[in-house]
């Protein structure tokens, strides 16, 4: 599932009691501010969240996959994104991962079971 930010500002606004017209001026000059500062060669560090940064990558030779022939790719600037701890931690708790492709196990608990107590944990 993907958020935008138009759903961003509503849960903001909700969760704060503000207007979505005021979120959204917000949001949009903290994304401005962040992008400009950004562009400058500045570091943001959002404490807990994490580290936006711009890096150069250095110029190389590519490959155009459709010809096989080589390109040079020129040196760029991008940005990176390093989550913080706090980040890692909520994501770490999101839904656990279940692979598509494989059939629940026969000896697996029915859901109607009693958990375990380490499954109560956290």
């Amino acid at each position: 599932m993907t958020m935008t930010k138009r759903e961003l500002v509503i849960k903001v606004a909700n969760r704060l009691g503000m207007t979505q017209n005021d979120v959204a001026r917000i949001i949009e000059g903290a994304f401005e501010t962040i992008a400009e500062s950004l562009a400058e060669g500045h570091r943001w560090e959002l404490r807990d969240f994490g580290v936006f940064e711009v890096k150069t990558r250095a110029s190389r030779i590519g490959r155009n996959p459709r010809t096989g022939d080589q390109v040079p790719v020129p040196r760029r600037r991008v940005v990176t994104f390093r989550p913080g701890k706090k980040m890692k931690e909520e994501v770490g708790k999101g839904k656990p991962l279940e692979s598509a492709d494989t059939e629940p196990s026969a000896t697996m608990a029915p859901e109607s079971s009693k958990p375990t107590a380490s499954l109560q944990e956290g």
